[in-house]
């Protein structure tokens, strides 16, 4: 009998939608989603790597507040994106702009600058080996 569902093959089929819109609504609510391009020891500088990722932020998504072990350098590629560093005025940067962070620099959060567009930013991190990307702020 094709076409008949039993009621155990109907909850089953519920059970997978939900499981699966569930994934899809978990991935929606990421503000960053972060594609890894490459990670490398940089030659010569023992204990450092560099690593290079694009970064998509949701129209008005931030990422909570955190430091690096290391130079950060972005470039936005499509949209806007605010650099929001403890203690300092904002800044904001469009398509084809770049900025350095230090370590120096200290504590700082990122955010789309645009509540209606996404933004595509290229993220080049040299970093100390073996501790994390980020370190979420205290």
């Amino acid at each position: 009998m094709t076409g008949i569902r039993t009621p155990a093959n109907a909850l089953s089929a519920l059970m997978i939608f939900l499981v699966l819109t569930a994934g899809v609504a978990i991935a929606q609510n990421q503000p960053i989603k972060r594609t890894e391009l490459l990670r490398s020891d940089l030659a010569d500088v023992p204990g450092k790597q560099t690593v290079i990722y694009v970064a998509d932020v949701v129209p008005g998504g931030e990422g909570q507040r955190h430091t690096h072990y290391g130079d950060e350098y972005v470039y936005i590629l499509e949209g806007t994106l605010t650099i929001k560093p403890d203690g300092k005025d904002p800044i904001t940067l469009s398509k084809g702009q770049a900025s350095h962070i230090a370590p120096g620099d200290g504590i700082h959060a990122a955010m789309n600058g645009s509540k209606s567009e996404p933004a595509k930013v290229l993220v080049i991190l040299v970093v100390e080996k073996g501790k994390p990307l980020a370190e979420a702020a205290k």
